[in-house]
């Protein structure tokens, strides 16, 4: 049976905010896409949110705080996070960064690294949960393992309506693609998932060129599995035309014939592509095609995390 969805009044995110207090789940909007939000000092509910998503244990988990205040009690805050910080936060950035001795973070939430990935969001749903529960929130994406991430409440209702105990309906999320993520764990700032956040306003923030790729070793935040965001129909990408069998995923202002279409912004905006990407994807994703035929995708701006979602998606599973 799946969960009420809940409109964000105070009385039930005051609701809601008890039922995190008592170890349980809650499903959240936040501006980038909705979360599957679980006390981050309890293992008991990490624990639940890598079971409820079929997680790999190895993946960690972004937690989610009211403030830059408040994630300076859970991870050093150094002087480039503190820079990129004041200009992005609240917003979809998270940073990698050092946890503090005792910090009373699950060793869950890290994959047990000494490194935690924490975000300040800026839905105001988001900000009144953390408000009222008084947690930190581990919350990754509110969709089981890999799938594509939920955008809407009913999203989530569809794939984990009956893993949570509430979830609260923010409306469609403004970004529609997580947030960007970057590590600070070395001298040298270093995006191992692009996001909401480009390159290039970071790099104009700390007045340098931000590097993207994975850092070795172990994973330091989400969204760096090969296979991620999948639907279950196949993806064929940078297509210039359609064959029999196949939806059209388009972009732009003149996409080829195809038997079912949905455009992610006919007028070029890579805001609105963003915005759109994982609605239509769900959409498409129907067994009366055998495939999702995917039209190219600038890489500058906010292209450059859309072809990183839509590379994942389509890689072999």
């Amino acid at each position: 049976m799946s969960a009420p969805i809940l409109e964000p009044t105070a009385a039930n995110l005051a609701q809601a905010a008890t039922a995190l207090r008592e170890g349980k789940l809650v499903a959240f909007p936040t501006e980038t896409v909705y979360g599957l939000g679980g006390d981050a000092t309890s293992d008991r509910a990490v624990a639940a949110i890598y079971a409820a998503k079929g997680r790999p244990s190895f993946n960690p988990l972004i937690v989610h705080v009211a403030s830059l205040a408040a994630a300076g009690k859970l991870v050093e805050v150094t002087p480039l996070a503190e820079t990129l910080a004041r200009k992005f936060w609240p917003g979809a950035l998270t940073l990698v960064l050092p946890r503090k001795p005792h910090c009373g973070l699950s060793l869950l939430v890290s994959a047990g690294l000494d490194s935690a990935a924490i975000r300040v969001p800026a839905h105001p749903a988001a900000q009144g949960l953390l408000s009222m529960s008084g947690l930190p929130l581990a919350a990754p994406s509110a969709n089981p393992s890999g799938k594509m991430s939920p955008t809407r409440a009913e999203h989530v209702a569809a794939t984990l309506g009956d893993k949570v105990a509430a979830i609260i309906d923010g409306g469609p999320c403004e970004v529609g693609i997580e947030s960007t993520v970057v590590s600070l764990l070395n001298a040298t700032p270093k995006i191992l998932r692009p996001g909401g956040v480009t390159a290039e306003q970071l790099g104009e923030a700390l007045q340098m060129t931000i590097e993207a790729g994975s850092e070795t070793g172990p994973l330091r935040s989400p969204g760096q599995l090969e296979s991620h965001y999948a639907p279950i129909l196949p993806l064929r990408l940078n297509a210039d035309s359609v064959v029999a069998g196949e939806a059209l995923l388009a972009f732009g202002a003149k996409p080829p014939a195809a038997p079912l279409t949905l455009n992610l912004s006919s007028g070029g905006d890579l805001q609105e592509a963003a915005a759109n990407l994982f609605a239509m994807l769900r959409e498409l994703d129907r067994p009366d095609f055998t495939r999702i035929a995917v039209m190219p995708i600038p890489e500058t701006g906010l292209g450059v995390a859309i072809n990183d979602r839509l590379r994942r998606a389509a890689a072999p599973r």
